[in-house]
């Protein structure tokens, strides 16, 4: 009488509930085994090939790609199979001894012995099978985690001794500098002594356990395509690649044809093709010699998406490599063409219509482009902001008295166009902040001219003419060129180049009003000035309360590049300028 098993999605982990189905490795009527890789599911902690614990035909699946599936939900049935309770391997008879189970572990092993022709398989199998016949411990050291991780901290152990483990099985959960990560056993037996304990820091390979009656796929001191490769998102898919070449003792040079070059040390998404495990889809036979097979299972090829060039369609090693030349080539122009770093992935909007009527609107043009430059600026920089206040009693009768001065030629001679020269003054001073910061050089940037924007309020939105060469040019002509700018700037005539080119910032609010506000800082530069509305107010001075016209300041910078006591001394040298203009004169 035919009887269904049910598999179950097993324990993925400490805390780990649930995940979502990235892929089915399955279908309706194929043939599953124990241990088999059925799925690939995406946890909040990593991407992994969750293997079936039973065996037998595939009946009816009751899930889907996509589906957020939860820890004992029904995957899939099988018939005239085999398998124990979900998540755990059917084991074999109580009594039996590490010689009988090394024994059948050997007769399974035979079964699947490599292809004639490939000397250094044939010998690495009959190793095998000599190591398990003779039930022998064997050593499982940690394998390696990925590029550039050599070690991790030991956060759960899965195994203890007496207890049996297969290959594949998840044995440990190490924590790395990019993820926690499960990691795979690559041989199987009875544990026999674990080297290790939780909370440990232990190297790439360090012992971990010994067993008895071990069988391995390979020797547990090289690394395996596995769930640990999968560590999360693009780069998981590239370490994944490079896992499947060192696994053949080859470099990229030599698994790729000689005209294409090393795949970038940048993280890029490797296309779905390469993520895919020949054998799964259980497919028709395929045109192709084992070890052609072999060779696209290494490099992570579908080989039935492999187009043959020989006689009937016939695949050849040549055919698996421009195949694999082909994918990282797209993979490569795909991570010239992502987003920038200032294009973050946003959470989807709820459906606002549910409360009320909306209207929808495209961001176009200068609006566009403001979200763009100021979410990158934002995204890159540390932001920080310091506050002062300047009392501009005496400036302000200076700049009523030479403001027709300024108009005769003009212009108009208002707080922003003396901040310029003030700002101009403070960068010879403190030149950190008329620099740039190239991350990828690890250099600061000091430029040796002084141009500084305004930002300026438009009908479209915000835009930043830039005003150059300011520290050689007096008040005046520096109230005439601001005029100028603003004036093309409403009327739509600023070019490209005028909003180029910029050192430093200056955003003035005052006329609309407000107390103080956090700038931010307009990326590559390192600093922004905003200035407030000035008022009338009273300050203690030779014992007694004055009215004096404060003008509030705030400094947002780089904090990569300027400490808080450099801003904060940058910051009072503005003011001490604003209260005191004699001193652009000495010193500026």
């Amino acid at each position: 009488m035919t009887q269904s098993i049910e598999f179950k999605l097993p324990e993925l982990g400490e805390n780990i509930s649930q995940g979502d189905l990235v892929r089915l490795m399955v279908k309706p009527g194929a043939s599953v085994n124990a241990g088999q890789a059925v799925m690939e599911l995406e946890t909040d902690k990593a991407v992994i090939e969750v293997p079936s614990s039973v065996s037998g035909t595939i009946k009816d699946i009751k899930v889907k790609e996509g589906d957020k599936i939860k820890v004992g939900q029904v995957v899939f049935t099988v018939e005239n199979g085999a398998g124990g309770k979900a998540g755990q391997k059917t084991e074999g008879p109580a009594q039996a001894t590490p010689k009988q189970d090394a024994a059948a572990e050997a007769k399974k092993t035979e079964e699947k012995a490599p292809d004639q022709g490939d000397a250094q398989s044939a010998q690495a199998f009959v190793e095998r099978r000599k190591a398990a016949a003779d039930g022998k411990a064997s050593e499982f050291k940690l394998p390696e985690l990925g590029e550039n991780i050599t070690q991790g901290d030991l956060v759960r152990l899965m195994i203890a001794p007496g207890a049996k483990v297969s290959e594949g099985q998840p044995v440990m959960e190490i924590e790395t500098d990019k993820a926690v990560v499960e990691v795979p056993s690559s041989v199987s037996g009875t544990v026999k002594e674990v080297k290790v304990k939780e909370g440990e820091k232990i190297k790439v390979g360090q012992l971990i356990f010994t067993l008895e009656g071990a069988t391995a796929a390979v020797e547990a001191s090289k690394p395996r395509p596995s769930p640990v490769e999968h560590v999360s998102g693009q780069h998981g898919a590239r370490l994944a690649f490079q896992a499947a070449i060192r696994a053949e003792g080859k470099t990229e040079e030599e698994a790729l044809p000689p005209d294409q070059p090393q795949a970038p040390a940048a993280d890029f998404a490797i296309p779905a093709q390469l993520g895919k495990v020949a054998g799964t889809d259980h497919r028709g036979p395929i045109p192709a010699a084992p070890h052609i097979r072999r060779l696209a299972r290494e490099l992570g090829i579908d080989i039935y998406e492999v187009k043959g060039t020989g006689p009937g369609g016939r695949i050849s090693e040549d055919d698996v490599k421009l195949h694999a030349k082909t994918l990282l080539t797209a993979a490569v122009t795909a991570a010239q063409a992502q987003p920038r770093a200032g294009r973050l992935a946003v959470p989807e909007l709820p459906d606002f219509s549910k409360w009320g009527r909306v209207e929808r609107v495209s961001m176009r043009g200068v609006r566009r482009k403001t979200a763009e430059h100021l979410a990158e600026s934002w995204n890159t920089i540390p932001h920080v902001t310091q506050h002062d206040r300047a009392d501009i009693t005496e400036l302000e009768q200076l700049r009523a008295r030479f403001a027709p001065k300024a108009e005769e030629a003009g212009g108009k001679m208002t707080v922003t166009a003396i901040a310029l020269k003030v700002c101009a003054a403070a960068l010879k001073v403190f030149p950190q902040f008329n620099a740039s910061i190239d991350i990828e050089k690890e250099e600061i940037v000091y430029k040796q001219y002084i141009n500084i924007g305004v930002a300026t309020d438009t009908d479209r939105g915000l835009l930043v003419p830039v005003l150059r060469d300011v520290d050689k040019k007096n008040i005046v002509e520096l109230a005439v060129e601001l005029s100028q700018l603003s004036k093309k700037a409403r009327e739509k005539k600023l070019a490209p180049a005028d909003m180029e080119g910029g050192t430093f910032t200056i955003t003035n609010l005052g006329g609309i009003g407000g107390v103080g506000f956090t700038p931010i800082v307009n990326h590559p530069e390192v600093a922004i000035l905003g200035i407030s509305r000035s008022r009338m107010e009273p300050e203690w001075i030779t014992n007694k309360f004055e009215p004096r016209l404060i003008l509030p300041l705030s400094l947002s910078y780089d904090h990569r590049l300027i400490d808080g006591a450099d801003a904060a001394r940058f910051l009072r040298w503005i003011c001490e300028a604003f209260e005191q203009p004699f001193l652009l004169s000495v010193q500026g």
